[in-house]
């Protein structure tokens, strides 16, 4: 069984709506919050790096499930490295990563990405996002949405 949700990435403090598709019998909860980079710099240096959230809770799935595995899309790029911002026909490259070092791409186990896994049945993980330093783009809004899907 799977959950999915829908998880918006926006590069230019833009609100954000987030929906929920829940299968009525599945039983799990998943929620995330929104990873938002806020201004970008085009002169920084130094990559620009943020936070999302998801939560989740299968504590009463029947039958019980011993492990979930959260799964992030590649949003509206055709790869998970990199993953795009979109501002109209621009695009401003970043990526979500399992870690704050960067070391793994969180996306569904192919190209070199990973997944979350794991036996506890509710709890919060962290979303890592960066965008690199020193990227020639237009000023703009540039958004991108994930589907964030839990297996159990």
């Amino acid at each position: 069984m799977n959950i999915k949700q829908a998880l918006a990435i926006s590069g230019l403090a833009l609100s954000s709506t987030l929906f929920r598709v829940i299968p009525a019998l599945s039983q799990c909860a998943l929620s995330t919050t929104s990873v938002n980079f806020g201004n970008y710099d085009v002169f920084n240096t130094i990559p620009q790096d943020t936070t999302g959230k998801v939560t989740y809770d299968c504590t009463g799935a029947m039958p019980t499930p011993t492990s979930i595995t959260i799964q992030l899309n590649q949003g509206t790029a055709s790869s998970y490295n990199p993953r795009q911002l979109r501002s109209g026909a621009d695009s401003l490259n970043y990526n979500l990563y399992l870690d704050a070092a960067g070391q793994f791409i969180w996306g569904d186990a192919t190209g070199g990405t990973s997944t979350y896994t794991s036996t506890a049945l509710n709890g919060n993980v962290t979303i890592y996002g960066q965008i690199p330093a020193r990227q020639n783009v237009k000023v703009g809004t540039y958004t991108d949405t994930i589907v964030v899907t839990i297996n159990f």
